[in-house]
């Protein structure tokens, strides 16, 4: 069929919809699902197969070498920088990646995030609910439950657990954070240990609590504290959108992410869309790399065009080209 489009704008319903194409892997709700439950499904296959491309064709600069390194040997958190899609967020995935680090762990940053979402989260509501419950049902006061139970450790607290390697934790777009949050972060970052006060509180006769973590599994916290044996390396990604307060960026190894260049870009849209999408999106491709000195245009944007054009029509030149100018409009620039 030439027509590529599904909804057609004609007023008349039609069943269309069961020719729209599989998702972009980055846009896989599936995939997202089922990496979530057991990940057995053949799309979370797909995304993570993606990821591993991704991390297997990327071509890091000497000085995001360096800068990484510089990071793991230091004990020091990684403030990575740079306009949006020049591979920040997939820094970490390869570290984590190359070095056996495990999965990385992921924590992004809303105006409403505070150091304890990110530490761990206590739901006493839930907690108040099953004591009601088990009074209602058996008549009686309950006895005390274990607070373990209702104790959930956030990305960062799960990071900041004992073990014997590194864990790779990825605090994503902290420039959204609000003023308050860079300047919580540092006791954590600095010390490598944060307290839980439902457990400190009940240490003396509970001096063991078993919690959930980030990963789903459990641990036992001794003492109401968790305190890391192995500093993780902790990628900080910011899009510039503000400036951070000295006492965090001197705690940190700063690096700044230049564009991706040819090479790297060829690499991400292979990871993504396979070799058919660099030679049929040759002319997009070039388009990115000649954009004008100070234009931003982020890599997604050029992935979300490639995607888009390898489903309409060839023939329908003038669509192809109004589709990529849609959808590669520079940020900086007023609509």
């Amino acid at each position: 069929m030439n027509d590529w489009r599904i909804y057609r704008g004609a007023g008349l319903p039609h069943d269309g919809i069961r020719r729209l194409p599989p998702p972009p892997p980055w846009r896989d709700f599936a995939a997202s699902a089922a990496d979530a439950g057991s990940g057995t499904d053949p799309s979370a296959a797909r995304r993570l197969g993606v990821l591993r491309r991704l991390v297997e064709n990327h071509h890091p600069r000497p000085e995001e070498v360096e800068a990484v390194n510089a990071a793991l040997y230091l004990r020091r958190p990684l403030l990575v920088t740079g306009n949006p899609g020049t591979g920040k967020s997939t820094l970490a995935h390869a570290v984590a990646y190359e070095l056996g680090l495990g999965r990385v762990l992921r924590w992004p940053i809303v105006s409403r995030s505070t150091l304890r979402d990110g530490l761990y989260h206590y739901d006493a509501i839930a907690r108040l609910q099953d004591v009601q419950l088990e009074r209602a049902a058996t008549g009686t006061e309950p006895g005390r439950s274990s607070i373990g139970g209702y104790l959930r450790l956030g990305p960062l607290g799960t990071a900041l657990l004992p073990a014997d390697r590194p864990r790779v934790l990825l605090v994503d777009e902290l420039d959204k954070s609000d003023l308050d949050l860079p300047n919580d972060l540092l006791n954590a970052l600095e010390e490598g240990e944060f307290a839980l006060p439902e457990l400190e509180r009940i240490a003396d006769r509970e001096p063991e609590a078993e919690v959930l973590t980030d990963d789903g599994e459990r641990t036992v916290v001794r003492g109401g504290r968790v305190r890391c044996t192995t500093f993780p390396l902790i990628v900080l990604t910011s899009n510039g959108e503000r400036d951070f307060p000295a006492a965090l960026l001197r705690r940190c190894i700063q690096l700044e992410l230049e564009p991706p260049g040819e090479e790297q870009l060829t690499a991400m849209v292979r990871a993504h869309l396979g070799d058919d999408a660099v030679t049929d999106g040759e002319a997009l491709i070039q388009r990115f790399l000649d954009r004008e000195p100070g234009e931003v245009i982020a890599a997604d944007q050029l992935l979300n065009a490639l995607f888009l054009t390898q489903h309409a029509p060839r023939t329908e030149r003038v669509t192809r080209d109004r589709l990529a100018d849609m959808l590669m409009q520079p940020l900086d620039r007023p609509r």
